[in-house]
């Protein structure tokens, strides 16, 4: 079966302490959530779970909004959810990931795609 064809925008990042941080750490997070983005559209594509269409292209059959919410350094919760191009909500997934480095991002951003093919949601 083909994969659904899937608009994925970038991450959004929700800080409430973001105004805090210092000017490198803020530029830290963009990276990161630079990072992530790549991450998740290169895995869900390695795994042929589905087929990238940037988030502006109207002709997609599912719609996904993602956002990394930083409670702090040391606790960022990774979140997706996947709608029909209807916005019918199909699924959302979350893990929690501990520290805020390159490799913590990535391996949350892995996780995130595994409990998706482990759950059958990328099918729905």
């Amino acid at each position: 079966m083909e994969p659904r064809s899937l608009a994925l925008p970038e991450f959004e990042l929700m800080d409430d302490m973001r105004e805090f941080a210092s000017p490198e750490m803020r530029r830290e997070d963009d990276r990161r959530i630079l990072l992530a983005s790549g991450e998740l559209a290169k895995e869900f594509d390695r795994r042929g779970l589905y087929r990238i269409k940037p988030p502006t292209k109207s002709d997609a059959e599912r719609v996904a909004r993602c956002w990394v919410q930083k409670v702090s350094n040391l606790i960022l919760n990774i979140n997706i959810e996947v709608s029909t191009a209807q916005d019918e909500v199909l699924y959302a997934s979350s893990v929690d990931i501990r520290g805020n480095t390159d490799e913590s991002w990535l391996r949350g951003v892995r996780r995130l795609v595994d409990n998706i093919e482990a759950r059958k949601h990328h099918l729905r």
